[in-house]
């Protein structure tokens, strides 16, 4: 399977932004019973879980930096999974990854996910 991670960018802060990930590959069928999930990675940090929806896209989470600014959806039928993200600040600045989970279940922790996309820089000026 293979997640790519689009609609990254330089913005201004309040700005919005849709980042958008695509399931690929042999086995693109698991990433439509799977868990998604996003997280983000800014210089100098550890990477951190941002969002995440499970497969039938009526369970969410979100990290508290978040809530209430971005968005979590997915259309199965595109095997795409999207992070609408309104209201961004300087400290949203960060590569953005998607990732499948192991289950259809999503979780906070990185260990729940089994493929990862390759990022998408996002930059958020004040």
């Amino acid at each position: 399977v293979q997640l790519q991670a689009s609609g990254g960018g330089l913005v201004q802060a309040g700005d919005s932004l849709r980042l958008s990930c695509a399931a690929s590959g042999r086995y693109i069928r698991t990433t439509s019973n799977n868990g998604m999930g996003w997280f983000r990675q800014a210089p100098g940090k550890e990477r951190e879980f941002v969002a995440a929806i499970n497969w039938r896209g009526d369970s969410t989470g979100y990290a508290d930096p978040v809530k209430g600014r971005f968005t979590v959806s997915r259309d199965n039928a595109k095997n795409t999974v999207y992070l609408q993200m309104n209201s961004l600040k300087p400290e949203d600045t960060a590569v953005y990854y998607c990732a499948a989970s192991r289950t259809s279940a999503w979780g906070r922790n990185s260990g729940a996910y089994a493929y990862w996309g390759q990022g998408t820089l996002v930059t958020v000026s004040s």
